[in-house]
């Protein structure tokens, strides 16, 4: 039976909720803050409760009127901590980081550096949507209510968006005549350096793409990923070049942040006066180049295609970019002075730790990059042959509770 409870919250959860106590309790309630009393309710009892925020007793100074309007009216799940100051967001992404790395690393760690974003708002070059055909055969596209991930809500704009992107969502609704005849889609827009990039993906047909592409003069390039997966380029509008940058592959989404995270992976890496590094999770190729640059020969490994051309293509004689899975190819890239890892959220498959950790010759450094705490203490904690010598959180994702960190490992057991 639903209840009403009255509770503390003491810090902010790995998922942007606040968390707090009650009887012994650990309850969790979105949209709170550190240091408020408030009153949830809450459904179900077991080691933890899920509550739905209802009054504030007791307000935090930190505390914040929301500006985007989705954020209360719709309880958009696209942010998790626009009702905090932005001083308060940044001490909570410290926390989250440390605890993960004591309560799942065990690890001793104090509380990371962290680096702010250089722009707390309009910072996204990409915004991912979900797509749902109304009833009169109108298209919205938008976000999921964090409490209702079976909803979509129309978007009218994301503050976090750049606002080229929004903009040229809604020119893509306009044509929305032209959409694959089924009900729910996603779609992906990214600017790139030659204009915005449309990526569809849902449905198994698509009989008017090509009308889809006349009609949208305004995108560089669009792709197609149909239910099973394969990917086609519906239409291209960029200049001729022998290769182009793979628009369609994983990117950053903030290309500020993004560049001093890179900058530090390379600072921190090359103390270790690296002459072989092994880029794993490679991506287009950035870190690698800027490594292969300074002298060093590298060995790029990344399973998308696209990716592992491009990087291919840029790479300096003497380094090599594999089309690869990491746990597949490493064995063969090792031994290596210097490690780079920048696995997808999921983290390392536990074959890249066992060779890691087996290695009869270990790396000088690894450099492990990761946009979720959770899953880079689980890898540390696989690596007991390595200690950590530095732990740098960046502000990729100002607004929400996602946090990017760099952990430096350098041999040596330990606690830390």
């Amino acid at each position: 039976m639903p209840q009403m409870i009255s509770v503390e919250i003491e810090s902010i959860a790995a998922g942007g909720d606040g968390v707090g106590r009650s009887n012994g309790l650990v309850v969790f309630v979105p949209r709170s803050a550190p240091g408020e009393l408030v009153t949830a309710r809450i459904s179900g009892r077991g080691s933890f409760a899920r509550g739905t925020l209802r009054t504030i007793a007791r307000a935090s100074d930190e505390r914040i009127e929301p500006p985007c309007p989705h954020y209360a009216r719709d309880r958009c799940g696209g942010c998790q901590l626009q009702h905090l100051a932005y001083t308060a967001q940044l001490r909570a992404k410290q926390r989250i980081v440390r605890d993960a790395m004591q309560r799942i690393g065990k690890r001793k760690t104090e509380l990371p550096e962290i680096r702010p974003g250089e722009n707390e708002w309009r910072y996204r070059v990409k915004l991912t949507l979900a797509m749902r055909r109304l009833a009169n055969g109108e298209w919205l596209a938008g976000l999921h209510p964090y409490d209702d991930p079976a909803k979509v809500f129309a978007l009218a704009d994301c503050l976090i968006s750049d606002e080229r992107v929004v903009a040229t969502w809604r020119e893509i609704l306009a044509q929305a005549r032209f959409l694959p005849g089924v009900q729910s889609l996603r779609g992906s827009v990214r600017l790139t350096n030659d204009g915005p990039a449309f990526v569809l993906m849902g449905g198994m047909r698509w009989a008017m793409a090509q009308e889809f592409f006349d009609a949208s003069p305004q995108l560089a390039a669009i792709w197609w990923e149909n239910d099973e997966g394969a990917r086609r380029l519906v239409g291209d509008r960029r200049p001729p070049r022998a290769l182009h940058p793979p628009a369609a592959s994983f990117a950053q989404v903030n290309p500020q942040v993004a560049s001093k995270l890179r900058e530090h992976l390379l600072k921190i890496v090359w103390a270790h006066s690296p002459s072989t590094v092994v880029d794993a999770y490679s991506g287009a190729g950035e870190t690698a180049i800027g490594f292969a640059r300074r002298g060093a020969c590298v060995t790029a490994i990344e399973v998308d295609s696209d990716a592992a051309r491009w990087c291919a293509l840029r790479l300096p004689q003497g380094s090599t970019s594999l089309r690869a899975r990491v746990e597949e190819a490493l064995p063969s890239a090792l031994p290596a002075d210097a490690v780079v890892l920048n696995p997808p959220r999921a983290g390392l498959d536990a074959r890249v730790t066992d060779i890691l950790q087996g290695a009869r010759e270990k790396p000088r450094v690894i450099a492990y990059a990761s946009c979720n705490a959770a899953t880079l203490a689980r890898d540390v904690s696989r690596l007991p042959g390595y200690r950590i010598a530095s732990l740098v959180a960046f502000d990729m994702f100002p607004q929400t509770a996602h946090v990017e960190t760099v952990c430096e490992l350098v041999p040596g057991g330990g606690a830390g």
